[in-house]
């Protein structure tokens, strides 16, 4: 199986438990990507915007409490 469209049929053809196993393997790969994405780019300062723009809402009093969860 090289192409997606074959992996796209395949997956059409697992039964329910195989395809909720596949599901929360792919929903770790996409995290673990996520996060290893997240850290190299907060290593090599490409999140340091985020940090400049909060600091200068933060200054202009604009900065708003994050909503609670309740």
């Amino acid at each position: 199986m090289s192409t997606v469209m074959e992996i796209e049929s395949a997956i059409t053809k697992l039964d329910k438990k195989e395809f909720w196993r596949l599901a929360s393997w792919f929903d770790d790969i996409k995290n673990r990507t996520w996060d290893e994405q997240m850290k190299a780019d907060s290593e090599t300062g490409n999140l340091d915007f985020l940090f400049e723009e909060a600091e200068i809402e933060r200054t202009q009093g604009k900065l708003r409490d994050w909503p609670s969860a309740e």
